[in-house]
């Protein structure tokens, strides 16, 4: 699996939503480390990324700022210190009655169970895309499509909101992975551990054991666990169980499936067995997890969270 794929994957087990933050004068929003991930674009006017290292980036029209691991940033009008930022606004705000400076359209996955953080090995905290729209002109439709979603109410918006999302995503790392081919990414090219990756998102669902992933990469056990984990950033049965709960954390949120049907897709004999190792990965029940928050605090969208179950149905990992 490629890089982007993953990421998108594991994203895709948040809930998504996102809103369009106007301002004038001087201004400035922090935002906390949270689990999950996100992004601003900058739609019009300039402003300033602050972190918590390093000086402050200047953002103009058309820059993306992925944030995939959830860490602490701020945007303002000028350069600061990440502390002196005000808490972002987690919001409906009125429609300014005057011409703004700036507007930013801004988005997120937010995970209220699980991992402390979504992401995979290799990426920085915070990721500064320049706007290029000669050479990518698909991230800037993308975004115009978005931008309508989160401006008005129309039918069918949660369902299209979260695809749009996932497309900004999408469309952002790729353009940031071809202007910094940086190492340690998870863009496995050698053909062995390819193919054994390969083997397991065809399926996850499989009893696999490490002696039959290392017979369809055509090495020796010991072999394939050492490059395995030096490629990937965690052992075989590690990433198995991995994407395993991952997939299984789409499925409960995106479909109506019993847990045994789910525990059963994703390698489990028993709903037991399942429920137990979804815990010890999301520190709460799948059922729980399943439940849609009735407020999730910090969410950059002004959107209600909850999604309505869509019928169970097989999606491919």
């Amino acid at each position: 699996m490629d890089m982007v794929s993953e990421m998108v994957e594991r994203v895709r087990i948040g809930h998504a939503n996102g809103r369009l933050v106007k301002r004038s004068g001087a201004w400035g929003m922090g935002y906390t480390a949270f689990a999950g991930s996100g992004f601003h674009i900058v739609l019009s006017g300039g402003c300033w990324l602050v972190t918590s290292d390093g000086p402050a980036t200047e953002l103009t029209t058309g820059t993306v700022v992925l944030t995939p691991t959830g860490a602490a940033h701020g945007l303002s009008h000028a350069p600061c210190a990440l502390d002196d930022l005000p808490p972002g606004v987690m919001g409906p705000e009125p429609e300014p009655s005057e011409p703004v400076d700036v507007e930013i359209l801004c988005g997120a996955y937010r995970l209220e169970h699980g991992p402390e953080r979504l992401f995979v090995a290799g990426l920085p905290d915070v990721i500064v895309v320049p706007p290029d729209h000669d050479r990518y002109p698909e991230l800037r439709t993308v975004v115009d499509l978005l931008r309508a979603d989160v401006s008005g109410t129309q039918p069918g918006s949660s369902a299209s909101r979260r695809a749009l999302l996932d497309l900004v995503l999408v469309h952002g790392l790729r353009q940031w992975l071809e202007q910094n081919r940086a190492p340690g990414l998870l863009n496995v090219t050698d053909p062995s551990i390819a193919a054994a990756l390969h083997a397991i998102h065809a399926d996850l669902g499989r009893r696999w054991t490490v002696q039959q992933l290392s017979q369809v990469a055509g090495l020796s056990r010991a072999a394939f666990t050492r490059r395995f984990t030096a490629l990937v950033g965690r052992p075989p049965m590690a990433y198995l169980t991995e994407q395993r709960l991952t997939y299984a954390g789409r499925l409960l949120r995106e479909t109506t499936a019993p847990l045994a049907a789910i525990a059963g897709e994703v390698g489990y004999a028993t709903e037991f067995a399942f429920a137990a190792a979804f815990r010890r990965a999301f520190g709460v029940s799948p059922g729980r997890f399943r439940r849609p928050p009735a407020a999730a605090a910090g969410v950059v969208a002004t959107d209600a969270d909850a999604e309505a179950p869509v019928p169970s149905r097989r999606i491919a990992p």
